[in-house]
Protein backbone atom coordinates (compact mmCIF):
# COMPACT_ATOMS: atom_id res chain seq x y z
CA UNK A 1 0.00 0.00 0.00
CA UNK A 2 2.62 2.24 0.69
CA UNK A 3 3.50 4.18 -3.04
CA UNK A 4 5.79 6.92 -3.47
CA UNK A 5 3.07 8.87 -5.34
CA UNK A 6 1.26 8.94 -2.27
CA UNK A 7 -1.97 7.59 -4.31
CA UNK A 8 -4.69 7.58 -1.53
CA UNK A 9 -5.10 4.24 1.00
CA UNK A 10 -8.43 2.57 0.52
CA UNK A 11 -8.12 -0.23 3.05
CA UNK A 12 -6.16 0.05 6.29
CA UNK A 13 -5.13 -3.44 8.21
CA UNK A 14 -5.72 -3.47 11.86
CA UNK A 15 -2.73 -4.98 13.58
CA UNK A 16 -4.94 -6.67 16.58
CA UNK A 17 -3.77 -7.34 20.45
CA UNK A 18 -0.57 -8.35 20.56
CA UNK A 19 -0.23 -12.81 21.45
CA UNK A 20 1.97 -15.25 21.98
CA UNK A 21 0.93 -17.16 18.49
CA UNK A 22 0.17 -20.03 20.62
CA UNK A 23 -2.62 -18.60 22.43
CA UNK A 24 -4.34 -17.79 19.17
CA UNK A 25 -7.01 -20.33 19.67
CA UNK A 26 -7.69 -19.60 22.84
CA UNK A 27 -8.16 -15.93 22.56
CA UNK A 28 -10.36 -16.72 19.64
CA UNK A 29 -12.44 -18.92 21.39
CA UNK A 30 -12.46 -16.29 24.73
CA UNK A 31 -13.90 -13.18 22.78
CA UNK A 32 -16.60 -15.29 20.55
CA UNK A 33 -17.86 -16.04 24.25
CA UNK A 34 -17.52 -12.78 25.80
CA UNK A 35 -18.82 -11.84 22.56
CA UNK A 36 -22.07 -14.77 22.57
CA UNK A 37 -22.75 -13.74 26.41
CA UNK A 38 -22.50 -9.92 26.20
CA UNK A 39 -25.13 -10.30 23.43
CA UNK A 40 -27.46 -12.77 25.44
CA UNK A 41 -27.27 -10.86 28.62
CA UNK A 42 -28.05 -7.94 27.42
CA UNK A 43 -31.06 -8.91 25.32
CA UNK A 44 -32.10 -10.55 28.49
CA UNK A 45 -32.47 -7.44 29.97
CA UNK A 46 -34.16 -5.85 27.42
CA UNK A 47 -36.71 -8.51 27.13
CA UNK A 48 -36.95 -8.55 30.99
CA UNK A 49 -37.59 -4.83 31.01
CA UNK A 50 -39.94 -5.08 27.71
CA UNK A 51 -42.06 -7.54 29.21
CA UNK A 52 -42.59 -6.66 33.02
CA UNK A 53 -45.24 -4.15 33.69
CA UNK A 54 -43.57 -3.18 36.54
CA UNK A 55 -40.31 -1.92 35.26
CA UNK A 56 -40.98 -1.10 31.70
CA UNK A 57 -42.43 2.44 32.52
CA UNK A 58 -39.72 3.42 35.40
CA UNK A 59 -36.93 5.47 34.60
CA UNK A 60 -33.96 3.25 36.07
CA UNK A 61 -35.39 0.11 34.07
CA UNK A 62 -35.93 2.93 30.52
CA UNK A 63 -32.03 4.10 31.43
CA UNK A 64 -30.88 0.05 31.82
CA UNK A 65 -33.22 -0.88 28.44
CA UNK A 66 -30.66 1.82 26.59
CA UNK A 67 -27.25 0.95 28.11
CA UNK A 68 -28.33 -2.89 27.34
CA UNK A 69 -28.94 -1.12 23.38
CA UNK A 70 -25.54 0.61 23.62
CA UNK A 71 -23.93 -2.55 24.97
CA UNK A 72 -24.87 -4.66 22.32
CA UNK A 73 -23.76 -2.01 19.88
CA UNK A 74 -20.48 -1.73 21.01
CA UNK A 75 -19.65 -5.47 20.99
CA UNK A 76 -20.73 -5.23 17.86
CA UNK A 77 -18.67 -2.84 15.93
CA UNK A 78 -15.88 -4.12 18.07
CA UNK A 79 -15.20 -7.83 18.77
CA UNK A 80 -16.09 -9.65 15.92
CA UNK A 81 -13.27 -7.11 14.26
CA UNK A 82 -10.74 -8.30 17.12
CA UNK A 83 -11.61 -11.96 16.11
CA UNK A 84 -10.68 -11.30 12.86
CA UNK A 85 -6.91 -11.15 14.42
CA UNK A 86 -6.90 -14.23 16.38
CA UNK A 87 -7.95 -16.68 12.77
CA UNK A 88 -4.72 -17.00 9.98
CA UNK A 89 -4.26 -14.46 6.89
CA UNK A 90 -4.57 -10.77 6.63
CA UNK A 91 -8.06 -9.52 6.65
CA UNK A 92 -7.67 -5.58 5.89
CA UNK A 93 -10.69 -3.23 6.71
CA UNK A 94 -12.03 -0.89 3.63
CA UNK A 95 -11.50 2.25 4.71
CA UNK A 96 -15.25 3.05 4.48
CA UNK A 97 -16.01 1.15 7.06
CA UNK A 98 -12.59 1.89 8.92
CA UNK A 99 -15.10 5.52 9.08
CA UNK A 100 -18.04 3.73 10.06
CA UNK A 101 -16.21 1.64 13.27
CA UNK A 102 -15.08 5.21 14.29
CA UNK A 103 -18.30 6.90 14.17
CA UNK A 104 -20.51 4.26 16.01
CA UNK A 105 -17.83 3.62 18.50
CA UNK A 106 -17.49 7.43 19.40
CA UNK A 107 -21.37 7.69 19.01
CA UNK A 108 -22.30 4.67 20.99
CA UNK A 109 -19.46 5.43 23.78
CA UNK A 110 -20.42 9.30 24.31
CA UNK A 111 -23.91 8.23 24.56
CA UNK A 112 -23.01 5.63 27.26
CA UNK A 113 -21.00 8.30 28.70
CA UNK A 114 -24.26 10.99 28.96
CA UNK A 115 -26.38 7.66 29.86
CA UNK A 116 -24.26 7.59 33.36
CA UNK A 117 -24.58 10.59 33.81
CA UNK A 118 -28.41 10.54 33.78
CA UNK A 119 -28.30 7.38 35.64
CA UNK A 120 -26.67 9.51 38.04
CA UNK A 121 -29.00 12.43 38.35
CA UNK A 122 -32.03 9.53 38.46
CA UNK A 123 -30.25 8.17 41.69
CA UNK A 124 -29.87 11.37 42.94
CA UNK A 125 -33.64 12.35 42.80
CA UNK A 126 -34.32 9.10 43.96
CA UNK A 127 -32.63 8.95 47.20
CA UNK A 128 -32.51 12.55 47.81
CA UNK A 129 -35.71 13.85 46.68
CA UNK A 130 -37.67 10.42 47.22
CA UNK A 131 -40.90 12.23 47.75
CA UNK A 132 -40.75 14.22 44.89
CA UNK A 133 -39.21 11.69 42.49
CA UNK A 134 -42.31 10.75 40.75
CA UNK A 135 -42.95 14.46 39.87
CA UNK A 136 -39.05 15.15 39.00
CA UNK A 137 -38.42 12.18 37.08
CA UNK A 138 -41.31 10.61 34.70
CA UNK A 139 -41.18 8.27 31.99
CA UNK A 140 -41.69 11.02 29.50
CA UNK A 141 -38.75 12.93 30.90
CA UNK A 142 -36.66 9.90 31.12
CA UNK A 143 -37.27 9.23 27.19
CA UNK A 144 -36.28 12.50 26.44
CA UNK A 145 -33.30 12.16 28.35
CA UNK A 146 -32.12 8.69 26.74
CA UNK A 147 -32.91 10.62 23.01
CA UNK A 148 -30.93 13.68 24.15
CA UNK A 149 -27.85 11.81 25.08
CA UNK A 150 -28.34 9.57 21.90
CA UNK A 151 -28.35 12.84 19.72
CA UNK A 152 -25.77 14.57 21.79
CA UNK A 153 -23.46 11.03 21.08
CA UNK A 154 -23.80 11.04 17.27
CA UNK A 155 -23.20 14.74 17.06
CA UNK A 156 -19.87 13.89 18.76
CA UNK A 157 -19.48 11.08 17.09
CA UNK A 158 -19.72 12.81 13.72
CA UNK A 159 -16.94 15.49 14.78
CA UNK A 160 -14.54 13.40 15.52
CA UNK A 161 -14.90 11.04 12.42
CA UNK A 162 -15.10 14.44 10.13
CA UNK A 163 -12.11 15.86 11.79
CA UNK A 164 -10.23 12.37 11.47
CA UNK A 165 -10.65 11.45 8.13
CA UNK A 166 -10.88 14.91 6.62
CA UNK A 167 -6.70 14.15 6.65
CA UNK A 168 -5.45 12.52 3.72
CA UNK A 169 -4.12 8.83 4.46
CA UNK A 170 -1.53 7.98 1.63
CA UNK A 171 1.42 6.44 3.82
CA UNK A 172 1.27 2.95 5.98
CA UNK A 173 -1.54 1.29 5.86
CA UNK A 174 -1.05 -0.73 9.60
CA UNK A 175 -2.96 0.57 12.08
CA UNK A 176 -1.31 -0.66 15.71
CA UNK A 177 -4.45 -1.12 17.21
CA UNK A 178 -7.23 -3.84 17.34
CA UNK A 179 -10.15 -1.23 15.68
CA UNK A 180 -9.79 1.85 13.86
CA UNK A 181 -9.77 4.73 16.68
CA UNK A 182 -8.39 8.35 16.52
CA UNK A 183 -4.75 7.98 18.21
CA UNK A 184 -4.06 5.07 15.91
CA UNK A 185 -5.49 6.65 13.06
CA UNK A 186 -3.84 9.58 13.25
CA UNK A 187 -0.59 8.33 13.64
CA UNK A 188 -1.15 7.45 9.69
CA UNK A 189 -1.88 10.58 8.14
CA UNK A 190 0.12 12.20 5.67
CA UNK A 191 -0.36 15.95 7.35
CA UNK A 192 0.45 17.94 10.54
CA UNK A 193 -2.11 16.17 13.25
CA UNK A 194 -1.35 18.61 15.74
CA UNK A 195 -4.95 20.46 15.56
CA UNK A 196 -6.59 17.56 15.64
CA UNK A 197 -4.77 15.77 18.80
CA UNK A 198 -5.25 19.43 20.30
CA UNK A 199 -9.13 19.22 19.65
CA UNK A 200 -9.53 15.33 20.51
CA UNK A 201 -8.40 15.88 23.68
CA UNK A 202 -10.30 18.89 24.30
CA UNK A 203 -13.36 17.36 23.16
CA UNK A 204 -13.23 13.65 24.87
CA UNK A 205 -12.26 15.91 27.91
CA UNK A 206 -14.89 18.10 28.16
CA UNK A 207 -17.37 15.52 27.62
CA UNK A 208 -15.19 12.80 29.92
CA UNK A 209 -14.48 15.38 33.03
CA UNK A 210 -17.97 17.00 32.81
CA UNK A 211 -20.22 14.19 32.92
CA UNK A 212 -17.39 12.43 35.44
CA UNK A 213 -17.88 15.57 37.46
CA UNK A 214 -21.59 15.34 37.63
CA UNK A 215 -21.79 11.91 38.36
CA UNK A 216 -19.41 12.25 41.37
CA UNK A 217 -21.14 15.75 42.29
CA UNK A 218 -24.49 13.19 42.51
CA UNK A 219 -23.02 10.83 44.53
CA UNK A 220 -21.39 12.92 46.71
CA UNK A 221 -24.98 14.47 47.59
CA UNK A 222 -26.15 10.84 47.59
CA UNK A 223 -24.04 9.31 49.96
CA UNK A 224 -24.72 12.33 52.50
CA UNK A 225 -28.06 11.50 52.13
CA UNK A 226 -27.52 7.73 52.90
CA UNK A 227 -25.52 8.62 55.59
CA UNK A 228 -28.43 10.03 57.66
CA UNK A 229 -30.93 7.20 57.04
CA UNK A 230 -31.24 6.04 60.69
CA UNK A 231 -31.21 2.26 60.11
CA UNK A 232 -28.57 0.58 59.02
CA UNK A 233 -30.82 -2.18 56.13
CA UNK A 234 -32.05 1.65 55.11
CA UNK A 235 -28.06 2.51 54.27
CA UNK A 236 -27.59 -0.78 53.28
CA UNK A 237 -30.37 -1.26 50.66
CA UNK A 238 -29.31 2.71 49.26
CA UNK A 239 -26.31 1.33 49.07
CA UNK A 240 -26.49 -1.77 47.12
CA UNK A 241 -28.99 0.45 44.64
CA UNK A 242 -25.87 2.53 43.48
CA UNK A 243 -23.04 0.48 43.76
CA UNK A 244 -23.78 -1.44 40.65
CA UNK A 245 -23.67 1.77 38.89
CA UNK A 246 -20.48 3.20 40.67
CA UNK A 247 -19.06 -0.30 39.31
CA UNK A 248 -19.70 0.37 36.00
CA UNK A 249 -18.85 3.82 35.85
CA UNK A 250 -15.39 3.16 37.20
CA UNK A 251 -14.84 0.29 34.86
CA UNK A 252 -15.82 2.33 31.89
CA UNK A 253 -13.97 5.78 32.97
CA UNK A 254 -10.66 4.90 34.20
CA UNK A 255 -9.19 2.96 30.81
CA UNK A 256 -11.15 6.09 28.95
CA UNK A 257 -9.51 8.83 30.76
CA UNK A 258 -6.04 6.64 30.23
CA UNK A 259 -6.18 6.22 26.80
CA UNK A 260 -7.40 9.70 25.59
CA UNK A 261 -6.83 12.43 28.29
CA UNK A 262 -2.87 11.89 28.11
CA UNK A 263 -0.63 14.41 25.92
CA UNK A 264 1.17 11.24 23.97
CA UNK A 265 -1.67 8.82 24.05
CA UNK A 266 0.84 5.94 22.03
CA UNK A 267 1.42 3.53 25.11
CA UNK A 268 1.44 0.10 23.91
CA UNK A 269 -0.76 -0.37 27.10
CA UNK A 270 -3.92 1.16 24.94
CA UNK A 271 -5.07 -1.33 23.52
CA UNK A 272 -5.29 -3.49 27.07
CA UNK A 273 -6.76 -0.48 28.65
CA UNK A 274 -9.49 0.03 25.81
CA UNK A 275 -10.54 -3.65 26.02
CA UNK A 276 -12.33 -2.54 29.26
CA UNK A 277 -14.93 -0.01 27.43
CA UNK A 278 -14.94 -2.15 23.97
CA UNK A 279 -15.43 -5.78 25.20
CA UNK A 280 -15.14 -6.21 29.35
CA UNK A 281 -18.03 -3.62 30.12
CA UNK A 282 -20.72 -4.16 27.97
CA UNK A 283 -19.95 -8.08 28.96
CA UNK A 284 -20.25 -7.24 32.25
CA UNK A 285 -22.99 -4.54 32.93
CA UNK A 286 -25.98 -7.37 32.83
CA UNK A 287 -24.12 -9.42 34.90
CA UNK A 288 -23.74 -6.45 37.63
CA UNK A 289 -27.05 -4.78 36.82
CA UNK A 290 -28.92 -8.37 37.49
CA UNK A 291 -27.01 -10.28 40.11
CA UNK A 292 -27.06 -6.91 42.48
CA UNK A 293 -30.48 -5.62 41.45
CA UNK A 294 -33.26 -7.46 43.36
CA UNK A 295 -35.89 -6.07 41.18
CA UNK A 296 -34.48 -7.26 37.84
CA UNK A 297 -33.99 -11.02 39.37
CA UNK A 298 -38.03 -10.95 40.43
CA UNK A 299 -38.76 -9.84 36.96
CA UNK A 300 -37.19 -12.53 35.72
CA UNK A 301 -38.52 -15.04 37.75
CA UNK A 302 -42.12 -13.79 37.31
CA UNK A 303 -41.31 -13.98 33.16
CA UNK A 304 -39.90 -17.63 33.48
CA UNK A 305 -42.88 -18.74 36.22
CA UNK A 306 -45.51 -17.49 33.94
CA UNK A 307 -43.72 -19.53 30.70
CA UNK A 308 -43.65 -22.62 32.91
CA UNK A 309 -47.54 -22.08 33.70
CA UNK A 310 -48.31 -21.51 30.11
CA UNK A 311 -46.47 -24.63 29.08
CA UNK A 312 -47.95 -26.73 31.62
CA UNK A 313 -51.22 -25.51 30.31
Amino acid sequence: MERVNYTLLTEFILTGVPHPPRLRTFLLVFFLLIYILTQLGNLLILITVSADTQLHARPMYIFLGALSIIDMGISTIIVPRLMMNFTLGVKPIPFGGCVAQLYFYHFLGSSQCFLYTTMAYDRYLAICQPLRYPVLMSAKLSTLLVAGAWVAGSIHGAIQAILTFRLPYCGPNQVDYFFCDIPAVLKLACADTTVNELVTFVDIGVVVASCFSLILLSYIYIIRAILRIRTADGRRRAFSTCGAHVTIVTVYYVPCAFIYLRPDSHSVLDGAAALFPTAITPFLNPLIYTLRNQEVKLALRRMIGGQRAKSEV
